[in-house]
């Protein structure tokens, strides 16, 4: 019987290098993101100096959110395959090595989207409010509406789930 379990946990315990080529997919997608992000400050440099106030602001967002959305691949991809997959042994002496590699668990990983997910939330936010304010006769549309109501409920998400990371971290630090 041994034998069999041995053979079974070996079986799950390799099973975490299924996860490899989805993290590989990632990094595709940031080679995707980066071709686009250079492909709107192309067409920000060649507009942006001739474009009115509102919308050189409204493109730049546009640049941040992409920059968000980098970071917060770069954070699951590192901090995902350490966590479920392998150490990243290439970066252990590197001078360019984030210092949060390494240390993120799931937990702090819970943080960190969230509150990558709220500072994208927020520049959408920030989109359709410099869009309102530019036409006065423009109203509230659904669109901004939804966008504020799931921007609260990222934020009340991210509270939510430092509550619990703090009453977890109290729970552990009792039992010591």
């Amino acid at each position: 019987m041994s034998k069999v379990s041995h053979g079974i946990e070996r079986v799950i315990f390799s099973s975490r290098w299924l996860l490899a080529p989805v993290y590989l997919g990632l990094v595709a997608v940031l080679a995707i993101l980066t071709i686009r992000f250079c492909v709107e400050l192309f067409n920000l440099a060649m507009t942006g100096t001739f474009a009115e106030g509102h919308k050189f602001i409204l493109d730049v967002l546009a640049l941040l959110d992409l920059v968000l959305l980098g970071n917060l691949i770069v954070i699951v991809l590192f901090a995902g395959y350490e966590n479920f997959v392998s150490k990243i042994e290439v970066a252990e002496g590197s001078v360019d090595r984030p210092y949060w590699m390494g240390s993120v668990d799931f937990s702090g990983l819970k943080i960190k989207l969230i509150g990558s997910l709220v500072a994208i939330s927020v520049i959408e936010l920030l989109k359709d409010f410099i869009e309102l304010a530019t036409d006065p006769s423009a109203k509230v549309g659904d669109g901004t509406v939804w966008r504020i109501v799931i921007h609260l409920t990222f934020v009340a998400s991210g509270v939510l789930f430092a509550v619990m990371d703090w009453i977890s971290d109290l729970r552990t630090s009792k039992t010591k």
